[in-house]
């Protein structure tokens, strides 16, 4: 009907002619119809398009400047080696990405995160996609100056951490935490455990899952129980940091009590707590 309302009229030598021939065929009806009427299919079919890949709610109707802002940064993300099918991952991860507001987000800064990695990381585009679907928080930092570059520093050179640019869970969380944050581990393992700097370092250059374990909930727990229920020296941790990768509640405390109802206390920590079940079940039994 819309259609219908915006036909070209006919002109004066078409109106002698037979009915048959007043009318433009149906192709050339379509190739001359108002550009608007172009704009409103495409308009629904970028809000089809949106919807799909839940960048958008089913029922939003955002305006077509929103839109625009939209395409550009799925454009900017499918140019850095990301696919239709990694889109709704990092909606829903960071959803301001892709948020109505033109101040939500900056091309700039996105463009600088993954220059950030290829360049500084040394990462490979397939490397760069890995890193980012594992913590799409990546593209949310500031600019790389401001919080990445200072954290690769960090792990880098201070503790001496390798292979950043593999896409790991791991590495994609470390990368998009703030140094002090990570300090905070190094001080708690001088200050309260009782290491030196270097000791410290050397242990979450061995064990870097320490950076991501709670200090209330995780790291201070185990280590009261280690010097107090357990009896154990702090020099036993500074030879296996990986002590604080075990479950305390599963692991550690079962063990433990165990070996102590039996009245066996000299076991190493490594072999206490790196032992298959089977293995360490049938030693002490």
């Amino acid at each position: 009907m819309l259609l219908s309302l915006h036909l070209p009229s006919p002109s004066p030598s078409s109106s002698s002619s037979s009915s048959s021939s007043s009318y433009h065929t149906p192709s050339r009806t379509f190739h001359n119809q108002p550009h608007y009427i172009k704009f409103q299919t495409s308009y629904r079919q970028n809000l089809r398009y949106l919807q799909h890949l839940t960048v958008i709610p089913p029922d939003a109707l955002p305006d077509s400047d929103t839109i625009h802002r939209i395409f550009a940064t799925i454009n900017l993300l499918k140019s850095h080696s990301l696919s239709d099918s990694d889109i709704p991952r990092i909606a829903a991860a960071a959803p301001s990405l892709f948020s109505s507001s033109s101040a939500a987000f900056s091309p700039d800064n996105i463009s600088a995160v993954f220059h950030f990695l290829a360049a500084d990381v040394s990462a490979s585009s397939s490397e760069s996609r890995g890193l980012v679907l594992r913590c799409p928080h990546l593209l949310l930092s500031p600019h790389p100056d401001l919080c990445l570059r200072p954290t690769l520093h960090f792990l880098r050179d201070e503790i001496g951490l390798t292979g950043l640019n593999r896409p790991t869970n791991r590495n994609a969380h470390l990368l998009n935490t703030r140094v002090e944050d990570l300090r905070v581990r190094v001080e708690f393992l001088r200050e309260e455990v009782g290491f030196e700097y270097e000791e410290a370092v050397r242990a979450l250059g061995r064990l870097p899952a320490i950076f991501g374990y709670g200090l209330e909930s995780n790291l201070r727990p185990k280590f009261e129980y280690l010097v107090g229920e357990m009896g154990r020296d702090v020099e036993e941790l500074k030879k296996f940091p990986q002590y604080f990768g075990f479950s305390l509640h599963n692991r550690i405390v079962p063990r433990h009590l165990h070996l102590k109802q039996r009245g066996v206390f000299d076991v190493p920590l490594n072999k206490m707590l790196m032992w298959r079940d089977d293995r360490f079940y049938s030693k002490w039994k």
